[in-house]
């Protein structure tokens, strides 16, 4: 897109001039501040991407141009654009409004509570309006018109409705029509790529059929959308699908010396129900999303932002479409280190790729469908009586015999999903205590406890030293300049430990305490990941790891020194 077209875009949200963020799901562009926001509502409400500093599929960001050219925001607006509206004291945000409380009640106000979508007209049997919408949907994808097919899925069209007339999907219609912007839409909405028609046949089939083999490949990619991102979070890779490769495991140096904790964890995990370990799954890219996504917002921003609150997502955003428990798991993700939770990515993906090469398949290339993405013609009867191995069972909230039968899409379960996974069962799957002691940490001394805290002024200074460092380590991270990890670490540890110094040596507030210890502990990694770069000169593989946990390291860093920063504050204001 030309500089000169840019430059007319404005934030969907406030109106803020040159947005640099985009809502997939909703078709809109925004600014970093109402981004700030849209981060805290979780992906389930907003699923945000940096328009430069994130890896897109082409067609996919075309899909978020064409729906924001074509208007898709009145979509979210409608009510707004009624005259009568102003009169009521409805108004839309504004660049000079603050983002706590204004921007934020707008923006939950428009996407959480959807208060301004044009409502159908009350009827007794909801089920029929969504049927009747679905069957719009059906209709419409068939065409390029994307906010019509946006407009209908906003108030309540199905993405995997099954025709019962015409025995097939929106997706099937779309991937016949080659429309693969439609199909992008969709697949945001849960459609499902294995998902089968009257004939046996998959929308990856009909399109292939149809000659259009760019949307053919594509609809692949996102059938393993799931386990390609993590892989790609840990190597910065991805299978090539169309060789027959579908899986990449990476590996960690230290991988062969397993405690007992982690085997026992390993095993855990490979015990649960393919429905469990789908949720955990789940759960794990979200995270994964999170930290890469706070990643690009440190490397984005002025470093003076580190002391505002629009700055850090500190964990998964809840869900309220999962129970508490679930929340509560997903929400612990958050404290595992670079190391354990790479562990943990790595021991998801090589048992997706065992459940699925566990089903007595001949060939590696015959594997096209991924179990966590349900099944396809070929192996949809074995599977139903293979894929369920031996597990305790664990309180549901569906149906074993639903959860055997269905074969809901990848995207579908990641937004839509109800059942929940225990709590123990996120947390045994790491391979180590969440922040364990780092190496070269002092130990707390003994002594009384002190209540005094430094000046708020010195604790801002520190911090934004502290941030600019950081800043100067994610643009080499980002320029793949990975000689200057060390300097740069360097910096950070020095700058870390004047922060420190500021407080008293034993703290009397517990969040001073852990902040300190976070600040310190993750200071202490980052050298030594740093080293790990400078010293080993690692294959290009264990680079994009080691600086996927630099990045974090970088992050956690930045996290408790905002956090001191509050604590300070509010305790020096009283």
């Amino acid at each position: 897109m030309s500089k000169r077209v840019r430059s007319r875009e404005v934030c969907a949200d406030c109106s803020a001039p040159e947005p640099r963020w985009a809502s997939v799901n909703r078709g809109v562009l925004i600014c970093d501040e109402c981004c700030s926001i849209h981060r805290g509502l979780g992906r389930h409400s907003s699923q945000v991407r940096h328009l430069t500093h994130c890896p897109w599929p082409p067609s996919q960001l075309q899909m978020v141009q064409t729906l924001y050219g074509n208007g898709a925001n009145s979509i979210w607006e409608h009510s707004l654009l009624d005259p009568s509206s102003s009169v009521s004291g409805k108004r839309k945000a504004n660049p000079q409004d603050r983002v706590h409380p204004n921007k934020t009640e707008f923006i939950k106000a428009k996407y959480q509570m959807l208060a301004f979508v044009h409502r159908m007209p009350c009827r007794e049997d909801d089920s029929v309006t969504a049927k009747d919408l679905s069957k719009q949907l059906h209709s419409s994808v068939r065409t390029g018109n994307l906010e019509t097919c946006l407009r209908l899925l906003s108030l309540g069209a199905q993405a995997n409705f099954f025709h019962p007339e015409k025995g097939n999907t929106p997706l099937h219609i779309a991937a016949k029509a080659g429309q693969i912007l439609q199909a992008e839409l969709l697949a945001v909405y849960g459609a499902d790529p294995g998902a089968l028609d009257s004939s046996g046949k998959t929308p990856i089939d009909v399109a292939r059929q149809a000659g259009h083999h760019e949307l053919a490949e594509r609809l692949v990619e996102i059938q393993y959308e799931l386990t390609d991102r993590l892989a790609f979070y840990l190597c910065g890779r991805r299978p090539d699908h169309r060789n027959g490769q579908h899986f990449i495991i990476p590996q960690m140096a230290d991988s062969l010396d397993l405690s007992d904790f982690a085997k026992a964890a390993k095993k855990k995990l490979q015990s649960l129900s393919n429905h469990q370990f789908e949720e955990l799954a789940m759960d794990v890219y979200d995270e994964v999303d999170r930290r890469e996504t706070d990643a690009v917002w440190l490397a984005t921003q002025n470093h003076s932002t580190i002391v505002t609150d629009t700055t850090v997502v500190p964990f998964l955003p809840v869900n309220p479409e999962y129970s508490s428990t679930r929340n509560q798991g997903r929400q612990k993700l958050a404290r595992f280190s670079a190391h354990e939770f790479a562990t943990l990515v790595i021991d998801i993906l090589a048992d997706a790729k065992r459940r699925q090469w566990g089903n007595s398949c001949d060939s590696p290339k015959e594997n096209v469908e991924l179990i966590l993405q349900g099944t396809d013609s070929r192996h949809n009867s074995e599977s139903q009586d293979n894929d369920q191995p031996d597990y305790d069972s664990v309180a549901s909230d569906e149906d074993p015999v639903q959860e055997a039968t269905r074969g809901n899409s990848l995207n579908d379960r990641l937004t839509k999903v109800k059942p929940f996974i225990h709590l123990h069962l996120l947390c045994v799957c790491v391979c180590s205590s969440p922040l364990k002691a780092a190496e070269g940490v002092e130990p707390e001394e003994e002594g009384e406890e002190d209540a005094t805290l430094p000046s708020t002024e010195d604790v801002i200074c520190k911090t934004e030293q502290i941030t600019k460092n950081i800043q100067e380590l994610l643009r080499a991270a980002q320029e793949t300049k990975h000689e200057s990890f060390l300097p740069c670490s360097e910096k950070i540890c020095l700058a870390v430990t004047e922060m420190a110094a500021l407080f008293p040596k034993r703290p009397s507030l517990e969040t001073v305490r852990s902040s300190l210890y976070l600040l310190t502990s993750s200071a202490s990694r980052l050298h030594r990941e740093c080293q790990k770069a400078a010293e080993h000169n690692p294959c290009p593989s264990d680079i994009q790891l080691v600086t996927q946990q630099v990045i974090q390291c970088a992050y956690d860093i930045a996290k408790a020194a905002k956090q001191l920063v509050t604590v300070t504050t509010k305790e020096n204001s009283n």
